[in-house]
């Protein structure tokens, strides 16, 4: 099984280059989402990573995470509010307040992506 680390994965919603204060937050932000990675893989059977994707000229109104479960029976099974709950405390450990968590994650699965797109991520998230 790869780190956490190298499975909490960002992505950026911008053709325009990061201001110095953007970087700060992405950097706070990737640390604290590796961070609810981590409880998640030892909590949350199925668990494998998360990513997220901002676009920093509406933020956080842009943040979003997804949450990926290896096969769709461990994600039915998922306890998504605990994950929830997670996240939003990491990020608000980093001043970052949003009023429902729940329109800024969602949740997939492996399974999901190799059957629609033939495993390629980058394809399914466009």
């Amino acid at each position: 099984m790869q780190s956490a680390n190298a499975r909490a994965l960002s992505r950026y919603k911008a053709p325009f280059s990061m201001r110095k204060m953007d970087k700060k937050i992405e950097n706070a932000l990737r640390r604290v989402l590796t961070e609810a990675c981590d409880i998640a893989l030892e909590k949350h059977a199925g668990f494998m990573w998360l990513t997220h994707f901002v676009d920093y000229r509406n933020f956080p109104s842009s943040l979003s995470i997804v949450c990926i479960f290896d096969t769709n029976e461990q994600l039915a099974k998922a306890n998504e509010a605990e994950l929830r709950s997670t996240i939003r405390s990491k990020l608000m450990s980093i001043d970052i307040k949003v009023k429902d968590i729940s329109q800024h994650i969602s949740f997939d699965s492996e399974e999901n992506c190799e059957r629609e797109n033939n495993g390629k991520w980058h394809e399914r998230f466009e």
